[in-house]
């Protein structure tokens, strides 16, 4: 009798259990992480009754977690991959936007500035039209302006992420420590704690939102590792990660693992989540962004100068900038980033830009092996070569130079070259006075009025190139221009088929002599001995004479005694030559001119950036949408072995309702005979 009451006793409890433990899933359905369970029984001791063994009931063997380890794996990776192209692609859609609408990106300014030097070079003298450039060259300089600044501040926004989330890693990492602890001290009775290892399990999943990591089973731990298997949870312990200035470029953030006794910088290897997008982004997207656009913006200011110097402004002077400097002391000082880890004391390079053509879109290492003496790597891994800061002249690296600012550095001291990173929020519009554009050529040609031939001469071209911002040597090639003009070319009799002329300076003296053939078009180059208003020569630092050059096509038949005049063009307020030089820059190749590449146009270069950027973001899309799929897929898989299904849970109630109501009828049952038994006696 009391056999048969333990029998319906055990069931009471099983049925008890499943009850319980069903009730559970369901109210856990919509817990994140959780892991349905279900009650295993094992049948009780059997009881030998001399002719066979008879059965004692039933008895509870476990709670059993319902978990498939390879699919929470799955799972996990999944969703550190799909946070990181979620927030890549975030973050390279927004600079998409920025760089590719008409209203914020460059293409459209650019075309109207173009479209300015146009217009006034068909009205050299039209002062509105000499307003109306100035005005677009500073909405064409503000516009560079403001889409650097927003660059800058997503840099700045991505540093304040780093740091955030950073936070939030090791609040979760601390908190799978303390489950590692929790787990392991319920675990030492044999027995599982569901609950705590679903935390620590939904806990791993949220750290891969964060930053993708690696998880190895040690005993009942967990430990976690990131990137290349650098530890973050290591047992019960929990080592912190920090988002800081970086020790070669302050202004990104690095990220490093502080353990005890030591740090270890994890920025290069860290991977998935939303801090390896985060940094992804910053890597493929955004510093090449700003450092092709800066590229850009200094193209535009240095061509623009540069053939604004070549011209004759309506004073009667060389030209002026219509641009900042592209070299100002500021500039160059800031195209430097000195190593926090460097000697003290250290001073820092300043880099000035040789020729704006061959500036590349890449950062530059620069490791000093002696005070003088460093080598420099490329950000794309190519080695440039070993130089010393005591060459002369500087040697020029990708169309820049570097010279000491301050104290020489120590061997070991290194330096983070951005050449072209600031391009774009140091370019302003220095011209304000529209009479100082320089529209017209340097020089003119014109006919003695007692010609009888029937020759002509082209307006003369000065070879020499003005350098805009070395103001001395601007102001001896005007000085010696306007006090060595007018040159004079006197022509002789025709002799054997040839011409010969000879060329005279200011001072009536003859400089040169030359020949021509007459009825052809012949190509006439002049040199010039330059003199200040005194007549005495312009020398230059070693004491020779300076001179310069110029050519024109003389074509026809020159009458003997036939003469041209060369003078300085400081009266020509209607010629527009230079003016017609500046409009072809809109199409001359002038970004990226190196060997084997003919280089772009300033259109084509903010053209390739928009393409460049409009691609990655293009397919951070594709990405985005695959990984979301793939983490969805994943999730279902682990929910179909691990997730709680309503209609099994309500069936399941029904089933042990109904075990549990049979369970009840056996004791009833036995009571029954019970009493029957007392009652017959």
């Amino acid at each position: 009798m009391s056999n048969l009451i333990s029998i319906g006793l055990s069931g009471l409890a099983a049925s008890q259990a499943a009850l319980s433990t069903t009730g559970n899933n369901i109210t856990n359905v919509s817990t994140a992480g959780y892991s349905r369970e279900s009650v295993d029984t094992t049948s009780s001791a059997l009881q030998n009754i001399g002719v066979g063994y008879l059965g004692t009931g039933t008895t509870i063997s476990d709670v059993r977690r319902i978990y498939n380890s390879y699919m929470d794996t799955q799972l996990q990776t999944s969703t550190a991959l799909a946070a990181d192209a979620t927030a890549y692609s975030t973050q390279a859609t927004s600079t998409d936007t920025l760089l590719s609408d008409s209203t914020t990106g460059i293409s459209a300014v650019l075309t109207s500035f173009f479209s300015a030097v146009q217009t006034s070079s068909a009205s050299p003298t039209d002062t509105s039209a000499r307003q109306a450039l100035l005005t677009s060259a500073a909405t064409l300089s503000n516009r560079f302006n403001s889409i650097s600044s927003q660059l800058t501040q997503q840099n700045d926004s991505i540093n304040s992420q780093l740091t955030t989330v950073a936070g939030q890693v090791n609040k979760l990492s601390q908190s799978i420590a303390d489950y590692n602890k929790q787990i392991s001290a319920l675990s030492s009775s044999g027995t599982s704690p569901n609950s705590l290892l679903d935390a620590r399990n939904e806990a791993v999943r949220s750290l891969n939102e964060l930053v993708g990591v690696t998880v190895q089973q040690r005993g009942d731990n967990y430990d976690v590792y990131l990137g290349s298997g650098q530890s973050l949870v290591n047992g019960t312990t929990a080592n912190t990660l920090t988002a800081a200035p970086s020790t070669t470029d302050k202004s990104q953030y690095a990220l490093t693992v502080n353990y005890q006794g030591f740090t270890s910088d994890v920025t290069s290897v860290t991977t998935g989540g939303t801090i390896g997008g985060l940094l992804r982004y910053r890597t493929d997207v955004l510093t090449p962004a700003m450092n092709q656009l800066g590229r850009t913006a200094m193209a535009v200011s240095d061509t623009v100068n540069t053939q604004l110097a070549q011209g004759v402004d309506l004073n009667g002077q060389f030209g002026s900038t219509m641009f900042s400097s592209i070299n100002s002391a500021t500039a160059e000082a800031n195209r430097s980033i000195a190593s926090s880890a460097n000697s003290a004391g250290s001073g820092n390079l300043d880099v000035a830009i040789s020729d704006t053509s061959k500036l590349t879109t890449n950062d530059y290492s620069v490791k000093f092996t002696s005070a003088t003496a460093y080598s420099v790597t490329r950000s794309d891994g190519t080695a440039m070569g070993s130089y010393d800061l005591s060459t002369t002249p500087a040697p020029v690296i990708d169309g820049f130079t570097l010279a000491l600012n301050g104290t020489s550095p120590a061997a070991g001291d290194s330096f983070k070259i951005t050449p072209t990173r600031n391009g774009a929020s140091d370019i302003t519009t220095a011209l304000t006075d529209s009479n100082k554009l320089a529209f017209a050529a340097p020089l003119a040609a014109t006919a003695a009025s007692g010609n009888t031939g029937t020759s002509s001469i082209t307006q003369p071209t000065l070879n020499d190139t003005v350098d805009i911002y070395d103001s001395t040597g601007q102001s001896d090639l005007q000085t010696g221009i306007q006090n060595s003009t007018p040159v004079k070319l006197v022509f002789g009799a025709v002799s054997s088929g040839s011409q010969a002329y000879t060329v005279y300076n200011a001072q009536g003296t003859s400089i040169g002599t030359g020949t021509v053939v007459p009825g052809q078009s012949n190509n006439v180059g002049i040199t010039v001995p330059m003199v200040d208003a005194s007549g005495n020569p312009i020398n230059d630092a070693s004491g020779t004479q300076k001179t310069f050059s110029f050519q024109a096509t003389v074509s026809g038949s020159a009458a003997s005694g036939d003469s041209y005049s060369v003078n300085f063009n400081s009266a020509g307020a209607s010629d527009n030559r230079n003016a017609a030089a500046l409009l072809t820059l809109q199409t001359k190749s002038t970004v990226g001119v190196t060997a084997g590449n003919a280089g772009v146009s300033l259109s084509t270069s903010y053209a390739n950036l928009v393409a460049d950027v409009g691609s990655k973001a293009s397919q951070a899309t594709v990405d985005t949408t695959a990984t979301t799929a793939v983490l969805t897929q994943a999730k279902a898989n682990r929910d179909s072995v691990s997730g709680v299904n309503l209609d099994d849970e309500a069936a399941n109630l029904v089933k042990f309702q109904q075990y549990y109501t049979a369970s009840s009828q056996i004791i009833k049952t036995a009571q029954d005979i019970f009493t029957t038994l007392l009652n017959a006696l």
